[in-house]
């Protein structure tokens, strides 16, 4: 029986996405489709981590095809996810990273380094080679939540430099200023010296080839902030916030530093910690303490992705205080992080897909004003 890639497609189109309700050849799940005589082969490319139904898809396309073309042709469907995250040219600072993604909050006390923590742990457990920078020199705290407090990174010589190995909790290649200095002393630096601390983490580590590396930085916006845009292109910035009207107008100021037109880092969404608590005797009712929706309003108004929705749950505090984050105990905490994971993700998709790479900023010595260059 002859048939052609036209006819393959409008069967296809049969083929609907329970969670979308859309067809896999308008969801653009279809790629690399070849027919030929007797055979038929293409890849079923997701967007997510590890979609659920990617079996159960990829079943339903060969039942269609075999019911309307005959179960005598050859059918070969792959599947694979599509992260398109190549950058177009290898840079000094993180040669192998594919994404840096600055999480930032406009506020200190808002869950910043916790939802860090666990979003760097959430796209190890996915699958994807991840780093993660403590880059709050004044209060590192990633060390503790992912219980590395006693670890101190070894040192490999190559081509006549030292340089750091990174440690590697559930999955995650950290460093932190917390491993390098005693925590009990107080980090008493200028400026200057914190953004070189911060340099030091990032070029004088071996930090291979990662899928994404997270930089927790710290709160508000500082010389941190500006060293990060200086030494690489920021493939984009997410800001976490509790509802609290206090807490969101920092958020503001966050996302004009990031949107702002000499430095130009996408706003990838924002995140909203804190944002109910719920009793365990009265498991329907939310009281929301630090007010509701918050980041929700916020998102809209400012035309921003929600990436979602934290509680205030104990086992979250008690998580970080004992080193194993929240998103590796299955609970309804897990499915929240790992939901907001699943939805970082696809806006990095989405961004690498619709706009140009970022540029690297530098600040001269001559002007105040930033000018861009070494564009990726």
């Amino acid at each position: 029986m002859q048939f052609t890639e036209n006819q393959v497609i409008e069967i296809l189109k049969k083929v609907v996405h329970p969670n979308t309700g859309k067809d896999i050849v308008s969801m653009e799940l279809v790629k690399d489709l070849k027919v030929k005589e007797k055979s038929i082969a293409f890849t079923l490319t997701f967007p997510t981590f590890n979609d659920p139904l990617k079996s159960s898809l990829k079943k339903a396309s060969l039942q269609a095809l075999q019911s309307q073309l005959g179960e005598d042709i050859s059918i070969d469907i792959e599947l694979s996810s599509a992260v398109k995250i190549t950058p177009k040219k290898q840079r000094e600072i993180l040669p192998g990273v594919k994404n840096i993604v600055a999480v930032a909050s406009g506020k200190g006390g808002v869950g910043k380094s916790t939802v860090a923590a666990n979003l760097a742990v959430a796209f190890a457990q996915a699958g994807f080679n991840t780093g993660l920078i403590d880059a709050d020199i004044f209060g590192p705290s990633i060390p503790k939540m992912l219980d590395a407090e006693k670890e101190r990174p070894f040192v490999k010589k190559v081509d006549d430099k030292d340089m750091i190995i990174p440690v590697e909790r559930y999955g995650v290649k950290i460093l932190s200023i917390g491993f390098f200095v005693d925590p009990a002393d107080a980090t008493v630096w200028r400026g200057p010296m914190a953004s070189n601390a911060l340099k030091q983490l990032m070029t004088d580590a071996l930090w291979g080839d990662l899928d994404y590396m997270f930089i927790d930085l710290p709160p508000g916006t500082s010389d941190i902030h500006l060293t990060l845009v200086q030494s690489v292109p920021v493939t984009g910035a997410v800001i976490v916030s509790t509802p609290q009207a206090v807490a969101l107008a920092d958020v503001i100021k966050g996302i004009n530093m990031f949107r702002n037109k000499n430095i130009n880092v996408p706003v990838l969404g924002l995140i909203e910690n804190m944002a109910w608590f719920t009793p365990d005797e009265l498991p329907d009712k939310k009281y929301y303490i630090f007010g509701k929706d918050g980041c929700k309003n916020l998102a809209r108004d400012y035309d921003l992705p929600l990436l979602g929705q934290i509680p205030i749950v104990e086992s979250i505090r008690e998580s970080g205080d004992t080193g194993k984050p929240s998103v590796l105990v299955k609970n309804s905490v897990s499915e929240a992080f790992k939901h907001i994971a699943e939805n970082l993700n696809l806006q990095v998709i989405k961004r690498n897909a619709d706009i140009n790479p970022t540029e690297k900023v530098e600040i001269t010595k001559t002007r105040k004003d930033f000018i861009k260059h070494n564009k990726m």
